[in-house]
């Protein structure tokens, strides 16, 4: 089952190209180590031209009416309903995911065309009088103008929705710059909105080996006034300061480090199909993946047991193979790095109850794994692991819960399960993140501002917040 390759050049101003100087970037499959293809490999004359096609088609795109705007946002919406199977072989394959997480991740992806294509529309402004009396404030939203939008391999068609999608809604140009790892859905992507109408130069699509030297480019160009990010921290404080030679407005989703709590009086079903959800969604490589489990001492033996056996049952495969329920991780990095925080976690204490090892087979594989009795210096409880693996960590008292779970920089989301809404409300109100999950394992909606505080960002993507980042408030001052 492999599926159709995508034309593999760099997608700019409606046409497929060659990278300027000719080179090529190699996309391996992570559940075998094998070539999948060879892409165009961006250089910063590449980005420019994209800039340039988005700059010449600006003015055009601003000046539709939303409604037709609207109605191509509902296409694309269509056209990935037609193609969701095609799609999530097509993540699958180059990202290694489940099957079953990779259609997950298409209709998600989906939804922000859909949603966008209803918020397009409802973009309105606003009329007063000013309080003394001596003017009318009207107030229009207009396109802030060409983005640049860089997105991350581990959700490939969603963090790419998530983006263009409020970008065209309301009324800007873009360009994307996917992960290197992922580009074949960036480019199955592009297929598709050209299908759906979107007009050339309106979205343009570039792929690089050498990010820094290509985004750095495009952010000192003054012909581009939005960068959009989701990634680690660290890159996104280096994207901060370059983008700060042309006071370019920023939207940030970084990285997190997400706490998930378990009361004494939670339901214990829910709580372990929740944490089966928020750790293994993706395989653990999500930046909302539940990264440090702190559990009420009265239960946590048997939370521990029954998350062990979840775990533990959890078949290890091929992405592409329907029986698989984890893939693999996307790079020999990311298995060596998981390795490392496991083996100083138990290095410092830990118990192995689940897993804890690298299967002795091909591909970049960690096994599922469950740690008790962590302690409170191991690395994996201040790091995001991006891993299967769940740490957990026995407190007392809600007091104490609050405490470990702000002791970070990180303030993404949380995940808190009771049966006491009052307790939980309140916990969930002194949790310092974006968002959290209240008796719930799964916190993304598009309809829903999805954020965080702290180092894990600025800005919110979806929600009518997520159009706003792409609009400029204009305010006239006029009586009549």
């Amino acid at each position: 089952m492999t599926p159709r390759i995508p034309p593999v050049q760099l997608f700019i101003d409606g046409q497929w190209r060659n990278a300027g100087d000719g080179r090529r970037l190699r996309v391996i499959d992570p559940s075998t180590e094998a070539l999948i293809a060879e892409v165009a490999d961006a250089g910063v004359q590449d980005g420019l031209d994209a800039v340039a096609a988005a700059s010449r088609a600006a003015p055009a795109f601003a000046r539709l009416p939303a409604r037709e705007r609207a109605e191509m946002l509902r296409r694309c919406f269509e056209l990935m309903i037609r193609d969701k199977e095609y799609l999530a072989q097509l993540i699958s394959f180059e990202n290694g995911k489940s099957l079953s997480d990779a259609r997950g991740e298409v209709a998600y992806a989906a939804e922000f065309f859909r949603w966008f294509s209803e918020e397009a529309v409802r973009l309105n402004g606003q009329l007063g009088t000013a309080p003394g009396g001596a003017n009318r404030i009207m107030v229009q939203y207009q396109p802030i103008g060409v983005s640049v939008l860089v997105t991350p391999w581990n959700f490939p068609a969603a963090m790419a929705t998530r983006k263009i999608a409020p970008a065209l809604a309301a009324g800007c140009t873009c360009v994307l710059k996917p992960a290197a790892e992922t580009p074949l859905t960036a480019f199955a992507m592009a297929e598709l909105m050209a299908e759906a109408g979107v007009p050339d130069g309106v979205v343009n699509v570039v792929t690089t080996s050498e990010p820094g030297p290509v985004i750095d480019a495009m952010l000192a160009d003054p012909r581009v006034r939005k960068l959009s990010f989701t990634g680690s921290t660290q890159v996104g404080r280096t994207l901060l300061r370059s983008a700060a030679g042309q006071v370019i407005s920023c939207s940030m989703e970084l990285g997190g480090n997400a706490p998930f709590l378990v009361f004494d009086d939670a339901d214990i079903d829910a709580a372990i199909e929740g944490a089966m959800v928020a750790k293994m969604r993706n395989g653990g490589e999500a930046c909302t993946a539940a990264n440090r489990f702190y559990v009420q001492r009265g239960i946590y033996a048997g939370f521990a047991a029954r998350l062990a056996e979840r775990m533990g049952a959890i078949q290890v495969g091929n992405g592409l193979d329907p029986a698989t329920g984890c893939g693999p991780l996307i790079t020999p990095k990311a298995v060596n790095k998981v390795s490392d925080l496991v083996d100083d976690a138990v290095a410092r204490g830990a118990r192995v109850l689940a897993g804890g090892t690298r299967p002795g087979r091909g591909g970049y594989f960690y096994m599922p794994t469950v740690l008790a009795d962590v302690p409170r210096d191991a690395r994996l409880l201040g790091e995001e692991i991006f891993g299967p693996v769940a740490p957990l960590v026995v407190f007392d008292t809600e007091a104490e819960a609050i405490a470990l779970a702000n002791d970070t920089e990180y303030g993404l989301v949380a995940y808190v399960y009771t049966r006491d809404m009052a307790r939980g409300l309140r916990v969930s109100m002194q949790i310092e993140s974006g968002m959290v999950a209240l008796n719930r394992g799964l916190v993304s909606d598009p309809a829903a501002p999805f954020g965080g505080v702290k180092q894990s960002g600025l800005g919110r993507e979806g929600a009518h917040e997520g159009i706003l980042e792409f609009s400029e408030a204009k305010y006239i001052a006029t009586n009549w």
